[in-house]
């Protein structure tokens, strides 16, 4: 008979009780960063079970990645907001209170 794999919410489970005692090991300001990294893996369940050729803890670092680098895109676009304001008073001009692709 053939093999019962786990589902990926049981997969993803597994894997963050196996990272508890290091949780346990981290300040408390880092366990909050790492809860927030594991809440954001945990949004992308869905993809996961669509990706089942990969390891359950590599389509996890992946999807905390993808959410992290989104964050980065996102202060990306805001600094720019920022910088085009910003030049823009300097040269007398009211700032855009419209975000600029």
């Amino acid at each position: 008979m053939g093999r019962t794999l786990p589902s990926i919410t049981q997969a993803f489970l597994q894997e963050q009780q196996s990272l508890a005692r290091f949780r346990r090991a981290l300040r408390r300001e880092d366990q909050l960063a790492l809860d927030d990294l594991l809440a954001d893996a945990r949004q992308h369940l869905a993809e996961a079970a669509y990706a089942s050729h990969l390891l359950p803890f590599e389509i996890m670092l992946l999807a905390m990645l993808v959410e992290e680098h989104k964050l980065v895109l996102r202060l990306r676009q805001q600094i720019e907001v920022l910088q085009v304001n910003l030049e823009r008073m300097q040269r007398g001009e009211s700032p855009s209170l419209k975000r600029e692709p």
